[in-house]
């Protein structure tokens, strides 16, 4: 296993145990170590903490800490940053409260139909998206007069 201590040490702190390529994650393990360690060196180590934090500290998502997961959830973060910074600076209790309730695995098994058509984590990145603009965007309005906004 190639070594990260960074991103090593940001997973221990919130209980993640990092497992060898060759071993299938469970619960609360990840394999996706050099993942985290790019995004940290890309957007820094606070970021990062921060996206570990995400998904580490809300209901059902200690399970889905994959390389996709860890980049789309790092894009939310950003995408938050530029468009609702009062979330993310001041109202973190929403933002657990919007991952509490966002069904990531079931996104992300979702997703896999997309496999070779287009990256998982654009497509990933759109179904979250579009639920954090339902519950944070300033008109929230119904984009489609098909779409059921119960079933968000």
């Amino acid at each position: 296993m190639t070594e990260h201590p960074e991103a090593q040490a940001i997973f221990a702190e919130y209980g993640i145990e990092v497992v060898p390529a060759n071993v299938m994650p469970a619960n609360g393990q990840t394999r996706a170590i050099a993942t985290l360690d790019r995004i940290r060196n890309r957007h820094g180590e606070a970021h990062a903490r921060f996206v570990v934090m995400t998904l580490s500290e809300t209901a059902n998502n200690k399970a889905f800490i994959d390389e996709t997961s860890l980049w789309v959830i790092s894009d939310m973060v950003r995408a938050a940053a530029k468009n609702y910074p009062e979330l993310v600076e001041n109202n973190v209790s929403a933002w657990f409260a919007f991952f509490d309730g966002l069904p990531l695995g079931w996104l992300q098994y979702w997703a896999l139909d997309l496999d070779g058509v287009i990256s998982k984590r654009h497509a990933l990145g759109g179904m979250i998206y579009e639920r954090m603009r339902r519950r944070f965007g300033a008109l929230a309005v119904q984009p489609d007069l098909l779409d059921d906004r119960r079933t968000a």
